[in-house]
């Protein structure tokens, strides 16, 4: 990592981060807590709400109770009477009476229905009609059997319906039925100082009211039924102990972002006092980087200067800090080492020039070795046949022993191609075939797309020799040799394999540490030879492998890379 770059994580790790961390935390804990006291400014406003509700539904249960309980009213209005006269009177002596001064603010009307034929509708009673009985608030009130008003909701009205049969009515069925004022509730309902939609739902969880500007086309609809947003508070505050509000009760649903409001107009200046802690330190940061960065810049310029054997100072400076104190000592190491130079440099490239050449004169005697000893197993090879089957016969075989030496004539250059590699093997077991008749069976396959590829030459034929000579000859059955080349995974892959008498472990091990060795060349001369040869031209890049067998046959594997940086010759 650059300096400059450790400088800004440094920035980042010790200024930016903390500086946001603080600010995130700090907003989150005034959001926190801003929610939660609008949470409970909006709790007790729905309390009060619920308070205020249940004093205007209390002045009709008032009422409704005082009707109940008065004896006389109720006898009078279960009497049957004689003629209209005779109802008109009383109306006038008593009911009339009676129902003067019974209204208050919190009641918009009432009315007392009663089947009573010898009664005459007016003022507030009235007749209980089939009509009636079909109304809604009616069919309603039908599911209520209680003494105590029930509190009841029809045409966007809310009604105590209760019935007057505290005394004997003689079987007339008399009900009282009290319209609340909606208008005040609506005002309770806008006025409540709740930040949100409240809505008022009946024991069976339907909406009966609520502030909402679309209540209108909820009302009787499940409030569970209905859809928020995901960021709502919700509330809900119900009715208990009370028996004549029992399961009524109030839900309130508030907006997160409405709370978080006041927090929103403050983000603004918050975001803007980060900034402004941002950008002062990253001035300060800049200019002190940029003064080490430009500096350092210039000493490394020079540093790969000397890389190119540019010898050039550094202009000096009046800093005294380290970097200044760098810059005076690269001055003086870059003076040194261009004394020095011309001192140990050049000796020391006159000593590798020395040990290429001694390296490349090992490689030609190599070379200039690996001719007489084919040329003697070849010529053996003539002569064992000739005693065996006359002159005529060695025809074929002096035939590819000219092959062979016009190739090792022709050759060059220290590499081949595979193919002219293959050739050579090709004519040397023909050899080996005029040698050992049918007892020799040889198969040689090859990769079309490796025979291009260049390899040093006569690497592998002393393998193939070996096999030749020290596996098949001493093995009693029919000797089989089988070569394989291909390319894997950008290998050039030589695989040599036959069922000789093989090598024990032991002489095998022997075998390994004798071409290791740097040593002057012993029995296995063609094998050494070649193994040299790898080792000169691939390093440590080329992969050798014997597996063998005791009496069963012996396997070589050999790969060489593809890569052109790692071709012979480059």
């Amino acid at each position: 990592m650059k300096l400059r770059d450790k400088l800004l994580l440094m920035y980042v790790l010790s200024v930016f981060i903390p500086i946001v961390v603080t600010n995130v935390v700090f907003y989150n804990v005034t959001s926190a807590n801003i929610r939660s006291q609008k949470t409970r400014d909006a709790g007790m406003a729905l309390n009060n709400l619920k308070n205020d509700l249940r004093v205007t539904i209390d002045q009709g249960v008032g009422l409704s109770y005082s009707l109940y309980t008065d004896p006389v009213f109720n006898d009078t209005i279960s009497r049957s009477f004689q003629s209209h006269f005779e109802y008109i009177d009383a109306y006038n002596s008593y009911l009339k009476g009676q129902f003067s001064g019974q209204m208050n603010q919190g009641i918009r009307w009432y009315q007392v229905y009663t089947d009573n034929s010898t009664i005459l509708s007016s003022g507030y009673i009235d007749r209980l009609t089939d009509e009636v009985r079909n109304s809604d608030w009616y069919v309603q009130f039908q599911a209520y059997s209680a003494p105590y008003p029930a509190l009841i909701s029809s045409d966007q009205m809310l009604s105590l319906v209760q019935r007057l049969d505290n005394l004997d009515t003689g079987g007339r069925e008399q009900l009282l039925k009290i319209d609340l004022n909606m208008d005040m509730i609506k005002q309770y309902f806008h006025n409540s100082g709740f930040d949100g939609k409240v809505y008022l739902l009946d024991p069976g969880g339907h909406i009966q009211f609520s502030n909402d500007p679309t209540a209108e086309a909820q009302i009787g609809k499940r409030y569970s039924e209905i859809q928020f947003p995901n960021k709502m508070i919700p509330f809900e505050l119900t009715y208990t102990g009370i028996n004549y509000l029992e399961g009524w009760s109030l839900h309130g649903v508030m907006d997160e972002e409405i709370v978080l409001k006041e927090v929103r107009k403050s983000r603004s200046f918050v975001v803007w006092l980060a900034c402004i802690n941002f950008v002062l330190p990253s001035i300060i940061i800049a200019a002190m980087s940029r003064s080490i960065h430009v500096r350092l810049v210039r000493i490394l310029k020079h540093m790969k200067k000397v890389k190119t054997q540019n010898f050039q100072t550094i202009p000096p400076e009046d800093a005294r800090d380290e970097i200044g104190q760098l810059t005076m000592e690269f001055n003086r190491m870059t003076e040194t080492i261009h004394n020095l130079i011309h001192e140990v440099y050049l000796a020391d490239i006159q000593k590798k020039d020395l040990e290429l050449k001694q390296q490349e004169a090992q490689l030609h005697a190599l070379h200039s070795q690996i001719n007489p000893h084919f040329l003697f197993n070849t010529l053996e090879s003539v002569r064992m046949r000739s005693l065996i089957k006359g002159e005529k016969e060695t025809a074929k075989i002096v035939h590819n022993m000219a092959k062979m030496f016009r190739k090792s004539i022709s050759w060059n250059q220290n590499d081949v191609t595979v193919k002219e590699e293959l050739e050579l093997i090709e004519s040397f077991l023909q050899i080996q075939k005029y040698r050992f008749g049918e007892k020799l069976q040889y198969t040689i396959e090859a990769d079309p797309a490796v025979l291009m590829y260049r390899i040093p030459k006569m690497v592998i034929l002393p393998f193939v020799e070996n096999a030749s000579i020290h596996g098949i000859e001493s093995s009693p059955g029919v000797g089989i040799i089988q070569l394989f080349v291909s390319m894997e995974n950008d290998q050039l892959h030589i695989r040599l394999t036959d069922n000789g008498i093989g090598m024990s472990q032991a002489k095998l091990e022997e075998l390994l540490s004798y071409l290791d060795q740097n040593t002057d060349m012993g029995e296995h001369v063609g094998m050494k030879n070649a193994y040299s040869r790898l080792k000169l031209c691939y390093k440590n890049h080329f992969t050798f492998d014997i597996q063998t067998w005791e009496g069963e046959g012996t396997r070589i594997q050999i790969k060489l890379p593809l890569d052109p940086s790692a071709m012979p010759g480059d």
